[in-house]
């Protein structure tokens, strides 16, 4: 909670949950990064939170963009970004939508399989291609391993096949998982992206860059390591694996650059319980995983929950949203201490959402509007 949220929150009414975002704490939040990563170009995951006005901050500030799809491309320009800030770093395209990015500007595109390369070579000619690699996501609260990237061997030999492909073999890539708490998670990822430079270098090509990805954290229940010891520790890692010779470096912050600054004021709309002696109430709220708050899936992000009633006793809660989905269930499986005294209209705020909600919104499930984003 920040002041500037403070302040907000008490002088304006909402009718619909709302989330509330301080571009103050996310120019703060690019700053650090900008502090720990001296040598690393930043591309924001545009997915975490496209707000308009947090892509512009971010742009003026001299962030580039890691897009995945040719609506936050466009995104990107319209913030401000040309189009050699912008990578398209989704490894699932339509043929037609590479062709668009390139047709824009657009001249660097992941890839995992022969098929995604082949496409790249039919419509986005002379590009740079960036292979990603498989990567477990092990310490990760959201793991991203299996869906995305291909193993070193595959690698090694699509990026040998690109030149001939009409395409400039540029790099590799990673991701650890998101909401990665162990800042030494990049280590054997990086002992692997060293080892694939230097066979390929045996072959005749030259990799020039290594995208470390995202998963840096934001604070949730935990404490999590500040933003300079991951810095610390890649660093550490890359002059371990690369020696003297660094590639050039990029990463892509989503939830460590918006998370933190994000808050959604919610309604409860109704507190009950199964059975006149049901030791465990029921608090429904007007927003649940279809209004946003889809990484409340197996219980995998615990958002800070905040009321006015946070000194008076607690008991055991399960929450939940307000649809007619029995799967609308945020917490259940390990419930939240709420205060007993908490009243039905009453205001909950559910802190550390400015990531990867209003874009997890349902537009119009059970007619519940979207999620409702005010930056200030």
């Amino acid at each position: 909670m920040t002041d500037r949220i403070r302040d907000y929150l008490s002088a304006t009414p909402h009718d619909t949950a709302t989330l509330v975002v301080d571009l103050d704490r996310v120019r703060q939040n690019y700053e650090g990064f900008a502090r720990a990563f001296p040598d690393t170009a930043i591309y924001y995951a545009i997915k975490a939170n496209p707000a308009p006005e947090v892509l512009s901050l971010l742009a003026d500030l001299g962030s580039s963009f890691d897009a995945a799809s040719v609506p936050e491309v466009e995104m990107a320009l319209a913030a401000g970004a040309s189009p050699d800030r912008i990578a398209y770093s989704n490894t699932i395209k339509r043929e037609r939508d590479i062709a668009r990015a390139w047709q824009i500007g657009v001249r660097q595109y992941a890839f995992d399989c022969e098929a995604e390369l082949e496409k790249l070579a039919r419509v986005a000619p002379g590009s740079r291609v960036v292979c990603r690699l498989l990567c477990d996501g092990e310490g990760a609260e959201w793991p991203l391993s299996r869906k995305f990237g291909c193993v070193p061997e595959m690698a090694k030999r699509l990026l040998a096949r690109a030149p001939g492909m009409g395409l400039v073999p540029f790099g590799l890539q990673f991701h650890v998982g998101s909401q990665q708490t162990n800042s030494q998670m990049w280590d054997r990822a990086l002992a692997t992206c060293a080892s694939l430079f230097r066979d390929l270098a045996d072959q005749g090509v030259y990799l020039r860059m290594v995208n470390l990805g995202g998963g840096f954290p934001t604070r949730y229940l935990r404490d999590v390591p500040e933003v300079g010891r991951y810095g610390q520790s890649i660093h550490d890692a890359l002059r371990r694996h690369f020696g003297n010779r660094l590639p050039q470096t990029v990463i892509e912050p989503g939830r460590g650059m918006v998370g933190d600054a994000g808050i959604i004021r919610s309604e409860i709309v109704l507190i009950s319980r199964k059975s006149d002696d049901d030791p465990i109430r029921w608090v429904y709220l007007d927003i649940g995983k279809f209004g946003g708050l889809a990484e409340t899936m197996d219980e995998a992000i615990r958002y800070p929950i905040r009321t006015d009633h946070d000194m008076d006793p607690m008991e055991p809660t399960i929450l939940a949203g307000p649809t007619c989905d029995s799967v609308d269930v945020m917490y259940e499986k390990a419930p939240c201490d709420l205060p007993i005294s908490l009243q039905i209209g009453e205001t909950v705020l559910i802190e550390s959402t400015g990531a990867y909600t209003t874009t997890y919104a349902a537009n119009g499930f059970n007619g519940f509007a979207p999620l409702t984003c005010v930056c200030i």
